[in-house]
């Protein structure tokens, strides 16, 4: 699975992976004191101009894999990044 955002590419084998990447380039070597949850709801507030406020919500319902796959399709979705080789995304375009 990769995920491209401003020029970088990310790379991992779970999109939790992927946005424990997007944390630590954010946060730097802080960053395992900010949960998955929190950068998501944070980051997703950063968005809040370009996404719908319904789309914002960071569900306590979810596992993380859930939600972090939910966070990078929306981010794609929304031109913020772009999700590549991503589970069924075969199906995606068919």
């Amino acid at each position: 699975m990769k995920f491209l955002s401003d020029g970088k590419e990310y790379r991992g084998s779970s999109a939790v992976e992927i946005v424990d990447a997007l944390k630590r380039d954010a946060f730097g070597d802080g960053h395992e004191d900010v949960s998955l949850r929190q950068f998501l709801a944070d980051s997703l507030a950063q968005f809040g101009d370009r996404i719908p406020r319904r789309e914002l919500e960071v569900s306590d319902r979810l596992d993380a894999e859930t939600l972090a796959l939910s966070y990078l399709c929306l981010r794609d979705e929304f031109g913020l990044g772009e999700l590549r080789d991503a589970v069924g995304e075969g199906a995606r375009e068919g």
